[in-house]
C-alpha cells in the first residue's frame, strides 16, 4: 500500500489527478477536466487539475478545500480518520457509500 495522503483513506497517489500533477501531463490534465467537468456538473481546466495530496502543504484539488471529512481531520488535529473514535461517521458516510476502498484502508490503518 502507498503512503496515504487523504484524510478519508483514499489513495492520492493512484488518484488520476495527482499522477498527471506529478507528471507534469497537460494533455491528460485536460482528458480529466472534461471528464471531471462533465461527471461533476463542473466547470474545470487542466490547471485545475493539481493536486499534492489533501493532506500536504502543497496544491490541493479545489474539493480539498471544500471537504467535510478533510475539515473534520484538520480541525481535530489528526492524520487521517484513523485516528477518530467515532469512525465511521455521518460526515464521511457520503464518500464510503461511493468509495468503498477508502474505509477498507482506514479500517485496516486502525487495526
Amino acid at each position: 500500500m502507498s503512503k496515504i495522503l487523504s484524510a478519508c483513506g483514499l489513495d492520492c497517489p493512484s488518484c488520476e489527478c495527482y499522477e498527471a500533477h506529478k507528471a507534469g501531463d497537460n494533455e491528460r490534465k485536460k482528458d480529466i477536466a472534461v471528464r471531471w467537468s462533465k461527471n461533476y456538473n463542473a466547470n474545470l481546466s487542466a490547471e485545475d487539475i493539481a493536486c499534492d495530496g489533501c493532506m500536504s502543504e502543497g496544491t490541493h484539488f479545489g474539493w480539498c478545500d471544500k471537504c467535510p471529512i478533510r475539515a473534520c481531520v484538520v480541525e481535530k488535529g489528526y492524520e487521517n480518520c484513523a485516528a477518530c473514535e467515532n469512525f465511521p461517521c455521518e460526515t464521511n458516510a457520503f464518500l464510503y457509500n461511493a468509495v468503498p476502498k477508502a474505509k477498507e484502508t482506514i479500517e485496516k490503518l486502525r487495526g
